[in-house]
Order: C-alpha cells, then sequence, then structure tokens
C-alpha cells in the first residue's frame, strides 16, 4: 500500500531514480466515518515529487508529476485467490493521457495493470507477473 511520503523507485529511463509520493489521486478512505489514510495500491495514480535523479533527467525536479503504480511490497489479492507481491515500491511516469514518458520499463510489471488500461506500459514491460 502506498501512502503519502512514501519513497517510490523509478522504473524507466525517463531519468530519475527515487521519487515521493505526495497524493493518491481518485481514492477515498477505506472506511467511511473513521480517520484512514488514502492508500493507492498497483494501478493506481500518485503525484510524486523527484527526489534522486541523473543530470540527464528531462523531467523538472521542482515540479510534481503523475505517476502509475507498477509494483508493491504489499500483496496484491488476485481472482483465482493467489496473491502477488514484490520486493520494492516502483512507479512509472505518465502524461495526461496515461502514456508513459520513458521508453522503456525495467522489471517486472503485474497483470493487473492490463484490467486498468495501462496496455502501454505492459507491452513495454520486459516480463509480465
Amino acid at each position: 500500500m502506498i501512502q503519502q511520503e512514501t519513497m517510490l523507485v523509478i522504473a524507466d529511463n525517463s531519468g530519475a531514480k527515487t521519487a515521493q509520493c505526495i497524493r493518491v489521486l481518485g481514492r477515498t478512505s477505506s472506511r467511511p466515518g473513521k480517520y484512514t489514510r488514502v492508500t493507492a495500491t498497483i494501478g493506481d495514480i500518485v503525484c510524486v515529487a523527484i527526489k534522486k535523479a541523473l543530470p540527464t533527467c528531462q523531467l523538472d525536479d521542482k515540479k510534481v508529476h503523475r505517476c502509475v503504480i507498477i509494483r508493491t511490497k504489499a500483496p496484491v489479492r488476485r481472482e483465482d485467490g493467489s496473491y502477488v507481491r514484490f520486493d520494492e515500491n516502483a512507479a512509472v511516469f505518465i502524461d495526461n493521457e496515461g502514456n508513459p514518458i520513458g521508453t522503456r520499463i525495467f522489471g517486472p510489471v503485474p497483470r493487473e495493470l492490463r484490467d486498468k488500461n495501462f496496455m502501454k506500459i505492459v507491452s513495454l514491460a520486459s516480463e509480465v507477473v
């Protein structure tokens, strides 16, 4: 589960290495009437600030960018009852139309991204789990 101030590894070749989650977009708290943190899981869009980047990074460090979560440490339950989890929390930068900014995706991506209509990310990934 990704919430505010979670550090994310950037899994594309945009030039950024790590980013910090600022806001989870399009989600509400899980229990109405009680105070709970808004969390994101695989396929959700978050706003991030770049924390570590290469000198050749094509993105501005001072601006807020949108990312889609592609890997989480927290397990995600699938329709068949199995669970999938990864070693790190990772994200990919996207533009306003939902297309990735980078041209390569590093590491595996889950099948759940196909259900959320991120087909371009799935096609660029080397391995779909």
